[in-house]
Formats: C-alpha cells, structure tokens, sequence
C-alpha cells in the first residue's frame, strides 16, 4: 500500500527550550526603523517565509521568517536542540538562504530592504548543531551599492550558495554578488557587484517597433534558481512574468533563454491563435516556479541538468503544467511537459521539489496543504508520450470543521455547554496554543473595548491557557429577569452564551487558518516535509484503518472483503445525528457497567429503549437487512476486526538488533508526528468499530444465533479503540510547561537571562497531545507509521478477546497514564475495565492521588481478600503483580495492610491508623509490630482521639515502648488543652512514667507559655491526694516567676500569676498532715553572683555538680511569700508611680507604715500581723488620728477615712467621728495587743496621747487596760510626764488589788506578794516634793506601811 497522507505538528505546541535571541547589528547610518505592522493582520509568531535545510551532517534545519521579516528563526526538526532567533534592524527580503560550511558551520543569508546582505556564521557541532555555540557566532554585513532604495521591495533575491547572491532588479535586469573574502582574518567581506542585462542595445531598439512591443514589466523576474548546493556549477536560471527562461552565467551575463508555452498543448508561442496570447504575464509577487536538479543519463555515466519550471494556466482542466527543460549545455532545450491533474483547477502551486526521479508539489487548496507527486520519466517525455502522467494525491486526514452546526450535534451528548467547547478545542491538533492565544487576545480586547467596567475574570491571572479560556469565555452573558414576570430568562442566557462561544470559536478558526497556509516544500531524509506559517508535516504511509476511512468517506469502491463496512458506513448517515449519538452513548453505557447479561439481550434491549429501528426511515431497515444478507456476516465481521485492531506496520526489534544500539538524537518533532499519526489512525479505527456497533443494533433481534465469543470481540475492540480515542483526545497543557521550564545546561541557564525581556514575559505553556509524552523516542531508521503501530501495539487495548476481562497490558497503560500525573485521564479509563483485583487496587490509588482518600481505602479494604489465600485466576494475579511495587513484596494479609498503611503514612492519619489496626490484628506470631503500635498509638492522638489512643497505649505488648507511648500521649493532650480527659485516665502501671515526663516539663518549660505544665501537675497531684507535691510544683512555678521578673514591666505582667501559684502552694500544703506541712525545694547557686567568702569548711562532696543543698519551706513561709507579693502589689495598685523607681518592692514595714498613712489601718494591720511586723507605728498613727478627731472634728473630715471610720463596722457604731474613732482604736488593740505584745501597742497609744496634749485625759478604757495588765509602766508614764496625782492613784490601786488578790489567795509566792517597792517610793518622793500634796497621798502612805508591816508578819510565821 503505497498511499500517503499529510501529517503535521504546530511548532508552537512542541515542548522545545526557548529560543535564544540574538541582535543583529548594522553599520548603516540614519537607517530607518522598522515599521511593526504585520501584513494581512497576522500574528507575528506565524511565518511569511520558510527555507528548509536537510544534511546528513545537521538533519533537518527549518528557517522561519516571522515577525513581518524582522526575526529568522532556527529551528531543528531531528534534534532537540533549542531553537535560535537572529532579531535584523530591518525587514528582510525573501527569500534567507542556509547553506553547510565544511561541516563546521551554517552560513546564513540574508538581504534587508535598506540594501545591507548579512552573513550570519554559525559555528556547529554535528548534530548538537549551534548548542553550546551562541556567543561564538559571527555576523558580517555588507552594504550593498547597487540595488535601488525605491525598489528594493520589489527585489527577488536567490542565494546560490554561500559566495553567491543574485539579486532581481528591474526589467530583468539581475545583479549578480560574488563573495571575494569572507573576513576569516578580521577585515570585513568583500563582494563583487556585477550587473547583467538580459538583452544587447539591437534588442532595446527592436522592442520599440509596434509588433514587438511587450507590457510593462513582462521581464521582471519573479523566480530564481540554481543548482543545490554544494556545487560546482555557478550558473543561475531566471523565471521572468513573460514565461521566458534565462540562463546566466558567471562573467557572461544572459547566455541563453527560452519563452515557455502558455498551454501545455501549445508548444511554441507563435502558433498561438491571439496574438495577445502570448503576453499573458504571470503574478507580479515573487514565486517558486523554478528548480534546478541533475539527474543521472540513461548509461549512468553522466549527470544531466535540468530545470523544471511551472507555468500556471487559467483553464478548468488543471491547475497548471510543468515545462521539462534539459539544461546540460548553455542552451535551454525543452524536453516535454508535465500535466498536473485536474482537481489542482482552483489550487494555486507553492512550492515543488524533485526528489530523485520524483516530484513533490505542494498546492494551496482553499487555504489547506495538499501534496501532489509523481514519477519523472525523461524517456517518455523525450518520446513525447501525450500520456497524463499519473499523480498521487495526499491530504490531510478529514477533521471535522467547528461550525455551530457540528457544536449542536456536540451539544447533543451528556455534558455542559462550557465542558463541550473547551473539549473542542482543546483538543490536540485542531488549535495550537498560539491560535487559542491570539484569539483570546482579541476576544479579551474586544470584551475591554465595551462601555462600563470589565468583568472580574477579564482581570485574574491564570495557572492555564484552558483555564483562562474557561474562565473569560462568556463573562459578558449575564442571566437577566423578565421585566413583566421576574422568572429567570435561562433559555435567553444559554442561548447569548453559546452564541459567545461560537463567536470565540470563529476567531480561533480564522487564526488558524492563517496557520495552515502553505509555504514550502523540501527534503527530509527519503521523503519531504511541508512547512505552514504554523506547522510541518510530512507525508505518512497510510495504514488499513485510515486508507478505509478516506475510501468511504470518498465513496470510493471497496475490496469485496469490506463490503460489509461500506454498507454500514452508506446507511449510517441514515441514521442522523441524534440517533448516532444516542447508539453511541449507549454503546458506551454498556461498556461502563458489569457485564451480567448475555451480550445479545442487552443489544436487544438497548435498541428497544432507544426504539432504533422506529426512529429510521421507511424502508431504510429492509434496504440495510436486505444487502446484509448478501454478506457472510460472520466472517466479513472478524475481517474488519482484523483491520480495526491489527498493526500490520508494527516493527519488532530484539534487544541484540543494531539499531537499537545507535545513538538517535531526541526529536520532539518525530514524536509529536508519530503522536499526529496515532490520533489519526485511532480516529480511523474508531469511525469503522462504529460501523460494526451499528450493525449489531441493525441485527439486534438476530444476534441469539451468533457466535458469543464474536459478540464479546467486538465490544472488546470497540473499549480499546474507544480507551485510546479518549486518550488522544486529551491535552497535555500543564505537563508542557513544566518540561519547557527544565534547565539541564549552563547554555539553557544563559538563553533564559539573555530572554529576559520585561515587555515579553508573558509566558505560554504549549499544549501538546497526551499521546506525544505516552510515544517513546522514534529511532531514526523507523518510519512515522511504525512507530505509531508499535506504541498502539504496546499499550494492549486492542488485544482483548472479552470485555469481561482486564489484561496486564491494559492495567499497565491505565498505570502509566497515573504515573505521569494523569489521574483524571487514568480514572476514566479505568471505569471502561470490570472490576479485577487489578482494576481496583489501581483505582484506589488514584484516588489517593485525586485527594478521594475515603474511597481509596475503601477499595483497599475490599481488595485485602484477595491476600493471603489462592483465589485468583491466573490472569488476574499477573495483572495485579504488574502494578504492585517491586521494592515491597506483598505475598500475604500482613503485608498488605503494611504496604497500604505506608500509602497513607504521614498524610492520612485516619486510614493508616486503621490499616495499622488490621495489620496487627493479623500479624503472625513473632512478627515484630512496635512500628505499628506506634503508629497506632501516635495517630489516634493526632487525630485527638484520646480514649481511643489511652486504650492502645495500655494494650501494648511493649513495656518500654508502651511508657514512651504514655509520656507522648500525655504531653500531646496538654499541648491540645485536653486536661480534662487526661487527669480521668490512671495509667495503670506506667503513671511513673507521665508522671515523670510531666514533672519535667514543668521544671524546665517557660512558666509564661501554653500549656502551663505546672498547673497541669498540680492537678495530677491534687487528684491522686498528693497535697506536698501538689505544693511543691506551684511553690516552684513562683519561683520560676520570680527568677523571670527582672523589671518593672515583667513584674506588672507576671505578679498576679506568681501570686496565685503561691496562693495555691499555700491551700495545697494545707490540706496535708500538719506533721508533714512542708516541701522540700532544691538550692540551686546562681553562678551569676559574686563570690563571697564563707567562714565555714563547705565539704569537698558539695563541689559534684550532681548534688545541691536543700532548703526546708514551711506552710509560714509560703504565706509570708504569699502576703508580702500581695502586698507589693496592691501598693503598686495604689501608686503606679513607684514603678518608676528602681526600688518598686517596697519592704514589709514599709508597706505598712505607707498603708497606715493612707488610713488603711485594717490592712495594714491584717498585713503587718501576717508579716509579723511591729505595729507600734500603726497605733502611733491612728492615735494621732483620734486625738485629731477629739481636738478639731472637722479637719480629719477631708481625708479619705474608708479605710477605717466608714467600713460597716464602724458606721454601725453610735456617737460622734470623735468616739467612733476612740472606738475603733479600743477594738484594734483588743484584736492584735496582747500579752504576746507585752500591750506594747496600748503603751504606744497612751505615750502618743501624753505626748501630744497632756491636757487630754486618755480613755478609760485605755487605762484599765494597762491598769489591769501594766500597773507598773502606769505609774511610770505618770512620773514621766510629772502625772504625780495619777501616779500616787495608780500606786494606791496597786496595793489595793495586790492585797485583794493576797485575800483570795494567801499562798506565799513571791509572785502573788511581790511589789514594786522602789517604784512606790519614787511617787512618795515625787508627791513629797509637791507644793500642794495630792489627794491620796496619805493613803498611799498608810497602805504602803500596812502592805510591809503584814509581809513582815507573814515572814516570821513562816517556818
């Protein structure tokens, strides 16, 4: 089968590095500046001009003119090397030329419109080319003299090699460029300019006379060529609009020319009927209507040139013709003609090349490719043979065209309006990236350029192109409300948005077809490529399926072996869109669900649901059933089996083949051909597996009496076609982003800082085909074909006999496709499959990729029987054992759970918990499954299941791992503020241990932070009646607070919380044994104070840096620590200035003299009795205060007396400010004097009022105090302050109550007799030395003689 079809790939969707760019300078002055507009509006990354170099030594180089002729563009079609990109400071003429060098470098030509020939020398390494070799390139400019600056886009210019540049000027005239010096020694190039005229001065004058005249411009040239380089011969051919041929050599000028006929019937122009005939002038424009080729003589010896020239005709037989011209010798004789066939009429011819004894055309039709070849037989053209020389056609496999006609037919199948265009196209090969780019940038444009504010989405950034056209797509349709009814006008809204997406659609058909137009034709190793402004592709040898395909799709007859298919195929368009779509969607359906019936009884009744036959025509069923019985259904059906899945151009190589061992450069083109060829044969196959899918509804009340096998191969075939139809379909957007982006060189890292081009940094992944990544590197020596035929054969879904069954191939491709990170892709193949063991373990583990984690543990769990028992076939384990990793056998129950709670491990707690739960529920004895206990353990924790993870804990059979466990779980439940769950667990058996751990962290953890570990052991401690060590850790926390509290600040900020740490020391330690009301803290030295010296022997065992004094804290100290914190507080409350001070704790008695003198007397008594300090102070000043009160009522009432006169208490009481503060000073000295105090307070008192107004007589009650407990100090204080009458009745009532108390106890103890004797006569002495003796003096007298003289009796009775 020698039938070719045309393959392409868009340039811009290849997964290429990013070109290097490189400036091109000039040395011309006040050269103008390139004009940026594009002609006919194209985008500037599409090509206007194409040159195609093919070399053993370089393989196949593309030149691309873009950007209006200001970029040439480099790019390797063999190689993976990036391409470059040469930015000229004008417009450059077509067409540059790229020549080889000596196999060290690449010449490239080129001629700009302001008269300057660039020479760009590119120096090259094999087929690495110019990677690694960009700095090193070399441009030379030379500055043309003789080409007119008016004309100069009007010049055609033909590079015949790199020393030779002909130049087109006006009337014909050429102007030849000879290379002199290249510049290799560092002086510029130098060229030789030579002007050559095609005819001599009798000519000029002949043309003048009336006969001879000839239009304007009939002699310009509009084609040029030359021998292909390299070569030895210099001569150029010139094509002029008056189909005259020319010959021109070096030095010499026109040596020779030839008028070419302007039908190929009318040979010689003077036998034209008209004579206006022959002035028929060809296009203006600069055309490929010339090639120079040799061919071998009949006796092989001598190589014959030729030139093969074009003439195009306006007749409806053909395009045109091609003039066969021997051109060996200096005169041009012609040698025959070639007719080009007859559906060229209307098809204008591009370019053409001669491939050995072969012509390639390539033809515009109606803006598409379409390749024309045949064979050149120059003995039956010197034989004038007037035989039609045979052509074979190439096109491009039929695409369906996005018209809103084929969308509505889209639009019939399940799926949303958006999902079904963004299906469209994206899909690979119908846009490239830059068309979708493009036309999105006009619809954005478009969308701005309307009145009011843009749309949001208009202004968001996107990760995708297909993002972004989703998301742009159709924000300006809005869903508006009937004015009359209010109801949602949806019919209206979905209608604007279809036809939104239609018009985004048109723009995208109307950039690309600007892509597909052809530009030229040239050799790639034994065959050709054709190159687009966009894309180049090749021809490709069809295979069975496709050559089918364009058969019936032509109505062209059939081998009688397919008739069957051409039946099917004339009655499916019968059928109409919505019954295809309907029998497809079903067809699709029944490979979804479980195969539970019979094949034929689902067929059945599926066409009875869809009611197929009812929905046909009249007759159309009899017509159809009618011709079918002429076939052997049968065997026609397994022979269109046979085509559908066969791969008859599969090539299979064994390991030892040679060319397996040859190094093939990486080519992303060759991929991405061989990816083109799949989809299209894919496509081909799926069409005619349709066909057989509609035979079977056709026949579905007759399908009892087939074969059941046949049945379940067809169906079988139509998933595989189907799986890999899907799978083609789909885009490779974000993968070629990332591939793009890969720096594997220092040349890579250099390309990407030369790009970095702010106005340009909008950067566009390439969306590439699925298929292209799946298809492996082709080799060299493999055709296109083959290597599609040997990726489809690879993937195994076209070698299933059933349904019902999933092979290890089909698992293994469906695991590849989630390998590369193509879940979704692989999760939709897979619910074609029936549910194998294999099928589920891999769905679940696309779920897993896919974030559905619930659903993959499911299907793990449900897949855990098939483990550890022999109960699959043997179809089934191969299949499952494909998928499972290498690295980790799973040959039993244990090993599974292992493997699946690794899946999970430190992502989803919750199932490798359970998974770990099931592994060692069927662990095997001796199995060593601490991991998984702790596993277990440290999950259910961070999952916060705390009674969950106590009870696994407690049942490990791991003593040590099980208090490690412990620990962990209780620190982590006080990090997660689960106190309250914690302290109901009792760790039986391992409370040492948390015990321990929370001991720790309360020691060594910031007392300021969450969680407060101390707070948490004081609890552990106070719930298991521990009260010492309750006391203990708070005691601790204190000090830990005190030793942070360095400042004013800190200690605002930390007081309170050191205050109730000692407060709730203090109510623990009550709570214990009063014999054991005591901690024991350890005595730390602060290394950062100074030295002192001690005057004691410190022993040599107290130096071991493991032992520390320890100091003995009583339930005293604690309250003391407790009130005086409390206390420097509440002073700080009460006078924020002292925070400024450096001394802001105040000492104990100072804090309460400061609360005396702010009339506080009730706390500063409760304060100092609780510090045990000395209250005189106290007393001295609410003394004071009375004796103020009682001198002048009204001046104490401006102070602030809350603290004393205005409590409860005190206005409860009766009298005036005067006696209710006497009143309250009685009941402060019965409350805090006592004997303890030796009534020093009362003492204190009495002085202050004697002391400050001794005209004030002291309250009674105040004298019987002292009277009754300090006779003596009242006698004193009397003599003190010359008091001689209250002396002299203080000593008189002393005797008197002595001698009462002798009468009630007339004992002898010298403590019931004894008297103050002395201090009496001091009174008698002082009351003597009175001028006016007082009152009671003679009594005083007269007891005192009486109180001696009965002591004296007392003593001389006594034995």
């Amino acid at each position: 089968m020698d039938e070719q079809l045309l393959v392409a790939t868009h340039l811009s969707s290849l997964n290429l590095t990013p070109a290097s760019t490189i400036i091109v300078q000039t040395s011309r002055r006040n050269a103008p500046l390139p004009s940026n507009t594009q002609e006919n509006d194209l985008p500037t990354e599409h090509a206007t001009s194409s040159f195609v170099l093919s070399t053993p030594t370089t393989g196949t180089v593309l030149l691309r003119l873009l950007h209006g002729g200001l970029i040439i563009e480099l790019v390797s079609l063999t190689t993976q090397v990036a391409p470059i990109r040469f930015v000229f400071p004008a417009v450059i003429l077509p067409s540059p030329s790229l020549f080889v060098w000596e196999e060290s470098e690449l010449h490239l030509l080129a001629i700009t419109d302001i008269g300057s020939l660039h020479r760009l020398i590119i120096p090259i390494q094999g087929l690495k080319l110019w990677q690694g070799q960009t700095d090193s390139i070399w441009p030379r400019e030379y500055l043309i003299q003789n080409i007119p600056s008016d004309y100069a886009n009007g010049c055609v210019v033909h590079a015949q090699g790199t020393h030779c540049v002909a130049i087109s000027l006006q009337n014909g005239v050429l102007l030849r460029l000879e290379a002199e010096s290249m510049g290799y020694d560092g002086h510029d190039e130098e060229w030789a300019e030579t002007i050559f005229h095609h005819g001599s001065f009798l000519s000029s004058l002949t043309a003048l006379l009336p006969r001879h005249s000839t239009p304007p411009n009939a002699s310009d040239i509009i084609s040029f060529g030359s021998h292909p380089w390299p070569t030895d011969i210099g001569n150029i051919w010139s094509l002029s609009r008056d189909r005259t041929l020319r010959l021109w050599k070096p030095k010499f000028g026109c040596v020779a020319s030839k008028t070419l006929p302007i039908t190929p019937n009318n040979r010689d122009p003077s036998n034209s009927t008209s004579n206006n005939a022959k002035y028929v002038l060809l296009d203006a424009e600069p055309q490929n209507l010339l090639k120079i080729f040799s061919l071998a003589s009949q006796d092989e010896d001598v190589m014959n040139v030729y030139a093969l020239v074009f003439i195009a005709t306006t007749s409806s037989n053909s395009g045109g013709f091609f003039c066969f011209i021997d051109a060996s010798c200096e005169s041009l004789t012609e040698v025959g003609v070639i007719e080009c066939p007859k559906h060229t009429t209307h098809c204008r011819l591009q370019d053409f090349v001669v491939k050995g004894n072969t012509l390639f055309t390539l033809w515009d039709r109606q803006g598409q490719s379409m390749v024309e070849r045949t064979e050149i037989n120059i003995s039956r053209l010197r034989s004038h043979d007037l035989q039609p020389s045979t052509w074979k056609t190439s096109y491009y496999a039929q695409e369906p065209e996005l018209t809103p006609a084929y969308m509505e037919e889209q639009l019939l199948a399940a799926g949303s309006l958006t999902e079904k265009f963004l299906e469209a196209i994206m899909k690979p090969g119908v846009f490239s990236s830059l068309t979708l780019r493009t036309a999105l940038d006009k619809y954005v444009d478009a969308c701005l350029s309307l009145p009011g504010p843009p749309p949001p989405q208009l202004l968001h950034t996107y990760a995708t192109l297909c993002e972004n056209i989703a998301g742009v797509v159709g924000c300006t349709v809005t869903l508006n409300r009937d004015p009359q009814t209010g109801g949602l006008r949806h019919a209206n809204y979905w209608t604007a948005l279809r036809r939104d997406w239609e018009g985004f659609v048109a723009r995208c058909r109307d950039v690309e077809r600007n892509a597909r137009w052809p530009l030229v034709i040239g050799s790639h190793g034994d065959g050709v490529v054709v190159v687009e402004r966009e894309r180049v592709g090749t021809l490709v040898v069809e295979d069975v399926p496709t050559c089918l395909r364009r058969m019936l799709e032509r109505d062209q007859p059939l081998h009688q072996q397919y008739n069957l298919l051409a039946i099917i195929w004339e009655s499916r368009s019968k059928l109409g869109p919505r019954m295809m779509s309907s029998l497809e969607d079903r067809a699709i359906d029944i490979m979804h669900q479980e195969i539970a019936f019979p094949f034929a009884e689902i067929l059945h009744d599926q066409a009875r649901r869809i009611q197929f036959k009812d929905g046909l025509e009249e007759g159309v069923v009899d017509w159809v059933v009618g011709r079918l019985h002429s076939c052997d259904i049968d065997a026609a059906t397994r022979i269109a089996l046979d085509s559908i899945g066969g791969f008859e151009m599969a090539i299979k190589r064994e390991e030892t083949d040679p060319q397996l061992l040859t190094f093939t450069p990486a080519s992303e083109w060759l991929r991405s051909q061989a990816a083109s060829y799949t989809a299209t044969t894919i496509e081909a196959r799926y069409d005619l597996c349709l066909c057989l899918i509609i035979l079977l509804f056709f026949l579905s009340e007759e399908l009892g009496e087939w074969d059941a096998s046949l049945l379940a191969e067809v169906f079988a075939v139509f998933r595989g076609v189907a799986m890999l139809r899907f799978v083609s379909r789909q885009p490779a957007e974000a993968h070629g982003a990332s591939d793009r982006l890969i720096i594997s060189s220092p040349d890579d890292v250099a390309v990407q800082m030369r790009n970095m081009n702010v106005s340009n940094s909008k950067f566009q992944a390439p969306s590439s085909s699925l298929i292209q990544l799946l298809i492996p590197q082709p080799s060299a020596t493999d055709a296109i074909s083959s290597t599609a035929h040997n990726f489809l054969d690879s993937t195994g879904l076209l070698q299933s006999l059933s349904p019902a069954h999933a092979t290890k191939y089909e698992i293994m491709f469906c695991d590849r496709l989630r390998s590369l990170g193509f879940c979704d892709v692989a999760r939709e193949l897979l619910s074609w499959l029936p549910r194998t063991p294999a099928t589920t373990f891999l769905q679940s583990q696309v779920w897993l990729k896919l974030g559905r984690v619930d659903d993959a543990s499911q299907l793990l769990e449900n897949l855990a029987g098939c483990f550890g028992v022999s109960n699959l076939t043997f179809e089934d384990s191969d299949a499952l054992n494909s998928i499972l990793p290498n690295s980790q056998p799973i040959d039993s129950l244990y090993s599974f759970y292992l493997f699946a709670a690794e899946l999970f491990r430190n992502s989803f707690v919750h199932h490798e918990v359970l998974f770990s739960q099931l592994a060692i529920q069927v662990a095997p004895p001796g199995a060593d499954t601490s991991r998984l206990w702790n596993t277990v353990a440290a999950g259910l924790t961070d999952l916060a299941l705390y009674e969950d993870a106590y009870a696994s804990v407690m049942a490990m059979p791991y003593e040590k791992q099980k208090r490690e466990c412990a620990s962990q779980l209780a620190i982590r439940m006080c990090e997660e503020n689960a106190v309250g769950k914690l302290m109901a667990f009792d760790f039986a058996g391992v409370a040492s241990e948390v015990e321990a751990s929370l001991s720790f962290k309360a020691r060594n953890a910031d007392p300021r932070v969450r969680p407060c570990y101390s707070r948490i052991l004081y609890t552990w401690y106070t719930r298991r009646g521990d009260y010492r060590n309750a006391s203990l850790t708070m005691y601790h926390r204190a000090r830990k607070l005190q030793d942070i509290i360095t400042d004013a600040t800190s200690f605002v900020s930390l007081a309170e919380d050191q205050v109730e740490a000692l407060s709730v020391a203090t109510n623990s330690l009550c709570l214990a044994d009063e014999k054991t009301a005591w901690i024991l803290m350890p005595v730390i030295p602060d290394l950062a104070r100074k030295r002192q010296k001690l005057s004691k022997h410190i022993p040599e065992a107290k130096y071991i840096s493991s032992k520390y004094d320890a100091e003995i804290v009583h339930l005293a100290d604690m309250e003391y620590d407790c009130t005086l914190l409390r206390a420097q507080i509440d002073s700080i409350k009460r006078e924020p200035a002292l925070l400024s001070s450096p001394e802001y704790l105040l000492p104990p008695a100072v804090i309460v003299m400061r609360l005396a003198q702010a009339n506080n007397y009730n706390q500063a008594m409760a304060t100092a009795r609780s510090l045990k300090i000395d209250m005189t102070d106290v007393f001295i000043h609410l003394t004071n205060q009375c004796v103020r009160l009682s001198r002048n009522p009204g001046s104490i009432l401006q102070e602030d007396t809350s603290g004393w006169l205005l409590t409860d208490n005190s206005t409860s009481w009766q009298g005036s400010p005067s006696d209710r503060g006497w009143r309250y000073l009685q009941q402060s000295l019965n409350r805090h004097d006592s004997m303890e105090t030796n009534r020093c307070y009362a003492k204190a008192s009495l002085e202050t009022i004697l002391s400050v107004d001794g005209s004030l007589s002291p309250p009674p009650w105040l004298i019987d105090i002292l009277e009754q407990y300090q006779p003596e100090y009242l006698i004193r204080i009397s003599l003190r302050y010359e008091n001689i009458e209250d002396a002299v009745n203080y000593g008189l009532a002393l005797i008197r109550k002595s001698e009462k108390k002798l009468a009630r106890d007339p004992s002898k103890n010298a403590s019931t007799s004894w008297m103050p004797y002395a201090l009496l006569d001091q009174v008698l002495v002082a009351a003597d030395g009175q001028m006016n003796p007082p009152p009671h003096l003679t009594e005083l007298k007269t007891a005192i003689n009486n109180r001696v003289k009965s002591m004296q009796k007392s003593s001389q009775k006594a034995p």
